[in-house]
């Protein structure tokens, strides 16, 4: 254990249990059936433990694979070679300990993760941060990035406003919210009279990971999500990623893994709307109708307001969910990756991932072919290079190619050798389904729980009352639907944990 996390422990930086689990019977007492909606994330991890646990879960996903966000499916270049393209770039990071467990079920040592060393954020203003390589625990991480940031020195810690960053070491899953949802991320860090330099690659980098733009966002979400990452966590910012696609690392075993347990996973299916009844609840689908005991809504923003919206029973079921969806429907801004196959590669120095900070629309860079079995295969072979471009919250109404065009230009502002390539193939996708978090939005926002009997909402959107963000949200929030349905039903419930539940200097 290093030094900075002996130290956390003893301030109380380490994993914290929100439920305990257990409970309940190992397996379902009589016949229990389940549907859910939403083959992400969350949606398979609820289906993972109710299938554990002898009930008849089947996952219903409307696109053609699984996977959400952290999607892949197969492409065919123009040379015939067969590739797996994914949804873009996800940091596995150390504390996501809801989402590890999951995966734990198809890799006990979680084996197909690798590390990813360094977390280097560029910029065309000022020289490249390194931030991966902080003590793990803080305080001692939070002082060696003050010690080592050349963008923020001791001089300038003296003109900051102390008690406007104050909240940044205090956070309260009440209290914050109810004094900051209402502030923008933008107004926070105003206030804090940064320079310039620290501002962009301390701060902005890191609200930009969260598909917001720092002036549509809460203040309060970005406090909670420094707490989790920075401030809150024994593991700090180290980082791991498959070393294979995620349909061959995560979707495809998972799968098996609910099917052995007797569950279904249906792709390609869409549900169109449900209802209640006597016998439970109906969801409806062009191909038929799945009847269940309990229903799991584990589907991005405008999906579950498209869903609810088609579903009139609901606003007499759950009427504050059908409140809820005219402003959790909308999501955050649009979203845009794109994968070039290039003849010839990047300087051998490059990082794996690289964040990029003030380009108008790159958010970061990911060298595929030095990260994945299936791309190193491809770049080996054709002495070529496989770099995914991602912008986290860009533009509306571009097309993917522009997007995609404009994130290459800027690219070779920040590494001039990738003018140079030749671009051999091109997928490049925009899309709008992250969540939103809204100034104001807090209150509103949904829980796992609806207010309707045996119906229950996951995903990385969901309220929960613990800190949580992103992959990490999406599966604890599964879990916890999952577990709302095995108590019910005499079922043991799986454990979940999280970080410090407060900042540092917060009030008991």
């Amino acid at each position: 254990m290093a030094l900075s996390q002996l130290v956390g422990r003893l301030i109380g930086v380490r994993r914290h249990e929100v439920d305990p689990g257990g409970g309940g019977a190992s397996r379902v007492p009589g016949p229990v059936t389940a549907v859910v909606v939403g083959g992400g994330i969350a949606g398979m991890s609820a289906a993972v433990v109710l299938a554990e646990r002898g009930v008849e879960v089947t996952v219903l996903e409307a696109a053609p694979t699984l996977g959400g966000r952290l999607g892949a499916w197969p492409e065919t270049l123009a040379d015939g070679t067969g590739q797996v393209n994914e949804h873009g770039f996800h940091a596995f990071f150390r504390q996501y300990y809801n989402w590890r467990n999951i995966l734990r079920r198809i890799d006990p040592a979680l084996r197909f993760l690798r590390a990813v060393p360094g977390y280097p954020v560029l910029s065309a203003q000022w020289p490249t941060e390194e931030f991966g390589k902080l003590p793990p625990a803080p305080p001692a991480n939070l002082l060696a990035l003050l010690a080592r940031s050349p963008s923020l020195r001791l001089r300038d810690l003296r003109g900051m406003d102390r008690d406007a960053a104050l909240p940044l070491l205090t956070y309260d899953p009440v209290r914050t919210y109810a004094e900051f949802d209402h502030t923008t991320a933008d107004e926070l860090l105003t206030s804090l009279r940064l320079p310039d330099r620290a501002r962009a690659m301390l701060f902005e980098v890191f609200s930009h990971s969260f598909f917001n733009h720092e002036a549509e966002m809460s203040a309060a979400e970005m406090i909670a999500q420094f707490h989790f990452y920075l401030l809150g966590n024994p593991q700090g910012l180290a980082f791991d990623c498959p070393d294979e696609d995620y349909a061959t690392a995560i979707w495809a075993p998972l799968t098996r893994h609910v099917e052995r347990h007797g569950g279904r996973v249906r792709t390609g299916v869409t549900a169109t709307e449900l209802h209640r009844d006597s016998a439970g609840w109906r969801v409806h689908t062009p191909e038929g109708t799945y009847q269940a005991g309990h229903v799991v809504l584990a589907v991005d923003p405008p999906a579950l307001a498209a869903l609810v919206k088609a579903s009139p029973s609901l606003a007499e079921e759950a009427p504050a969910l059908a409140a809820a969806m005219p402003g959790y429907g909308r999501p955050g801004p649009p979203y845009a990756v794109a994968r070039y196959w290039c003849d010839g590669d990047v300087d051998p120095g490059r990082a794996v991932f690289n964040g990029v900070s003030r380009q108008a629309t790159l958010d970061s860079v990911t060298l595929y072919h030095r990260l994945e079995h299936e791309s190193r295969r491809w770049a080996q072979r054709t002495g070529g290079s496989v770099i995914e471009l991602h912008a986290y919250a860009c533009e509306a109404d571009v097309p993917a190619g522009e997007l995609a065009e404009r994130m290459r230009a800027e690219l070779t502002q920040l590494w001039p050798e990738t003018d140079r390539l030749v671009v051999r193939e091109l997928r490049a996708r925009v899309e709008a389904k992250a969540p939103a978090f809204a100034p104001g939005s807090h209150a509103g926002r949904p829980g796992v729980r609806t207010g309707a009997d045996r119906l229950y909402l996951a995903g990385d959107g969901i309220r929960t009352d613990f800190p949580s963000a992103l992959m990490e949200r999406a599966a604890a929030t599964g879990i916890i639907a999952a577990n709302h349905i095995l108590r019910a039903e005499g079922g043991a419930a799986e454990p979940i944990h999280s970080v410090r539940p407060r900042g540092l200097l917060a009030r008991p």
